[in-house]
């Protein structure tokens, strides 16, 4: 790892760059090509750091890096494990530190497959209780648990919960906090200096932002903690490929230039919407008037890439989907090309049925806020 990496005092653009190159070696790449290896030459006494490709793979190890980097610059004792998907990650925390008869607080309007995994937890003997992000409504749920989750902002609904104050409640309980950090990124927010014990996110989203890789990610302060997340990931196997962990780490170059780019413009975008009769339940926390706008603005560094909203039927909601020429109807967000689509169509959200999650690209502004606002007109007719 390069001292410049580590260098706390350097800014987003110059950390995303730099972040996990190894040392400079004459000749060699900066940034080394993916080891693709099931296994390394192991004589003797297995002491060194590789040894089978499921459980380590040097192009993994300068992943890690980088995001450790950019989740918790310059803070000590942060271990992170890259994993095949966000639900990878996701699975590894909650699968590795509970037990049956312990106790998890989940949001109950966070990220659509939660439902799922409430049940698979509830079906090893796990209590599951939910309560929505926003009002740190989870704050009333804690006694006897064993892990908080949060999901701030949540997707799709785009609430925010104080993670600093839900984290200090939860650790005076005993139990550790979980933030799946997806939505913000790591140039968004923090959950580690916030007082988590795990910042978790999908890296297939904004992160590397092509929309080409899928990823996850587990970045914790816990050393024990840590080690059990890592144990799952061996037994289970549910480890990214060395060329998806090499084009996230070369898409992490440009992280702050895109992140910039499409936070600007979805505020741009919503402050358009905001002006539409035929827009309702607009969502964005860097919205001044927004509800969430308080609480993101004392923890987010910048406020995310996707806006949310409600047309007035399912019908008008779809017929603006097909209007659009520079959003593309797709699902998950992130990109570098901007995204849209009526989540209800999935089943999993409590969303009204013309409920649009929109997410920001790096189009022009200008282009793209006209082919929404034109889309709106269209659709209408």
């Amino acid at each position: 790892m390069s001292d410049s990496a580590t260098n706390e005092g350097v800014g987003d653009g110059t950390r995303a760059v730099r972040a996990g190159l190894p040392e400079p070696v004459k000749y060699e790449p900066t940034l080394p090509g993916p080891v693709f290896a099931a296994h390394f030459h192991l004589p003797g006494e297995a002491t060194g750091p590789y040894k089978y490709g499921r459980d380590e793979n040097p192009t993994w190890t300068h992943l890690e890096h980088a995001i450790g980097e950019l989740e918790a610059p310059g803070q000590d004792g942060v271990e992170t494990l890259v994993f095949a998907s966000g639900m990878a990650a996701i699975s590894s925390v909650l699968f590795s530190q509970l037990r049956a008869g312990d106790v998890a607080v989940l949001p109950d309007d966070g990220y659509q497959v939660l439902p799922l995994v409430r049940e698979q937890l509830e079906a090893y003997g796990i209590e599951v209780r939910t309560a929505p992000t926003g009002g740190d409504a989870q704050l009333d749920l804690l006694d006897g648990a064993k892990l908080l989750w949060l999901e701030t902002p949540s997707n799709p609904g785009l609430d925010v919960c104080d993670v600093r104050r839900l984290a200090e409640a939860a650790h005076a309980r005993g139990a550790l906090v979980a933030v799946d950090n997806t939505l913000a990124s790591p140039l968004g927010q923090r959950p580690l200096e916030l007082g988590a014990d795990f910042a978790v996110a999908s890296g297939t989203k904004q992160l590397t932002g092509h929309g080409d890789v899928l990823l996850g990610y587990v970045a914790g302060t816990d050393a024990a903690a840590m080690a059990a997340v890592r144990r799952w990931r061996k037994v289970v196997g549910a480890i990214p490929g060395p060329m998806e962990a090499w084009l996230a780490h070369r898409s992490i170059a440009t992280l702050q230039l895109r992140v910039d780019r499409q936070n600007a413009t979805a505020l741009t975008l919503a402050q358009a919407l905001r002006e539409r009769a035929d827009v309702t339940g607009l969502r964005y926390p860097g919205l001044p008037d927004d509800p969430s706008y308080k609480i993101a603005s004392q923890q987010m560094r910048r406020y995310g890439c996707v806006v949310s909203f409600t047309l007035p039927t399912r019908t008008r909601a779809e017929r603006f989907l097909d209007a659009l020429r520079l959003v593309d109807d797709a699902t998950s967000f992130g990109g570098v090309r901007s995204t849209a689509e009526r989540r209800g169509r999935w089943g999993g959200d409590a969303v009204p049925e013309g409920f649009v999650r929109l997410s920001v690209g790096a189009e022009d502004p200008a282009d793209l806020v006209a082919d929404v606002l034109r889309a709106l007109d269209e659709s209408a007719r």
